[in-house]
């Protein structure tokens, strides 16, 4: 199928899609279908792929967590360290995100895209680029790390990331300190909810009047999620699968589930009045509080306020384990 046939279909059936499960099962089918595009292309030049591989989604399709329009974000790990292996994955790396942009999926205006070398790499490079990001700790390695976290396999090799992650696993147990290092880098999130209990919505712009779902609602609840799956060497990819396995944890139990229900109306929220391809992607990152009734308003401000809480409960977490 081309990549125009492939948005045409993408086109007519994602407003279809009547729950949060239900679209990112879609654009996985979707983005799967473009990889089969690109293969076959890629094939036609320069032969199969000279090695094993896996293509992974990372940010909010690694989580499971697209919202109907959304960027794109990938990278690949290939199993030999060659200089054919490196020219063929980086052109199949390229087309990956010329093809997924032709189907609607934009470019990432941050590079975090199998075209990008920093993303596209051997099994061996990718060890030394997570132990380089591990020992600098900048800023920038942090956020690399954070986003790679959420990487999750749509084609080939599963345990390739899986084996990745473990790199980063072993890292915190030797130095547990990186985990303060990664709550620096996300701790900082937009408050929704004021000390009078009213909603703090956005004042000027395109937007005034509306709650910006993205940094008060969805952030705090990924990045303290995320942190607890870092400390105790989770490998699910999603902030719900990463919830159930720490909920199996005696210490999580209890604590955690009630957030479960919260991000899961959290989801709800925004497919529900965000359905219609005729938005921005910006759009999407907002939810105007005046669309809501009386208890959906009640019920958004107390799912906002619990993700505030699950961050300190998160901080205080990672701060205890500090101090002993």
């Amino acid at each position: 199928m081309s990549y125009m046939k492939i948005k045409q279909w993408r086109d007519s059936e994602i407003e279809k899609q009547e729950s949060s499960y239900d679209l990112n099962a879609f654009h996985d089918l979707i983005m799967k279908q473009v990889f089969e595009a690109v293969l076959k292309k890629v094939k036609e030049e320069a032969g199969s792929p000279p090695c094993q591989y896996a293509w992974f989604v990372m940010g909010s399709a690694g989580r499971f967590e697209q919202a109907i329009i959304s960027d794109q974000d990938h990278g690949i790990v290939y199993e030999e360290e060659s200089e054919e292996s490196g020219r063929y994955f980086k052109n199949l790396g390229k087309e990956l995100a010329f093809g997924l942009n032709e189907a609607g999926y934009p470019y990432c205006d941050g590079n975090v895209m199998s075209s990008n070398p920093v993303w596209c790499r051997s099994k061996v490079s990718w060890n030394d680029q997570l132990a380089k990001w591990l020992n600098e700790e900048s800023f920038d390695s942090i956020r690399y790390l954070l986003i790679f976290y959420d990487a999750r396999v749509l084609e080939g090799e599963q345990e390739y990331i899986l084996h990745l992650k473990k790199h980063i696993h072993d890292a915190i147990k030797e130095k547990p300190d990186l985990l303060e290092r990664f709550l620096e880098n996300t701790i900082h999130t937009k408050k929704a909810v004021g000390f009078f209990q009213q909603f703090l919505p956005e004042t000027h712009g395109s937007h005034a009047g509306s709650i910006d779902i993205k940094q008060s609602g969805f952030l705090p609840y990924v990045n303290a999620v995320r942190l607890l799956a870092l400390k105790e060497s989770v490998k699910a990819a999603s902030t719900l699968s990463r919830i159930e396995a720490l909920s199996q944890l005696p210490k999580y139990g209890r604590e955690l589930q009630d957030y479960k229900s919260g991000f899961e109306k959290l989801l709800h929220y925004r497919h529900m009045y965000h359905k219609k391809m005729t938005e921005s992607y910006d759009d999407i990152h907002y939810l105007d509080v005046k669309e809501l009734n009386k208890n959906e308003r009640k019920e958004l401000k107390q799912i906002l306020k619990d993700g505030q809480k699950l961050q300190d409960y998160t901080q205080s977490v990672i701060k205890g384990m500090m101090r002993r």
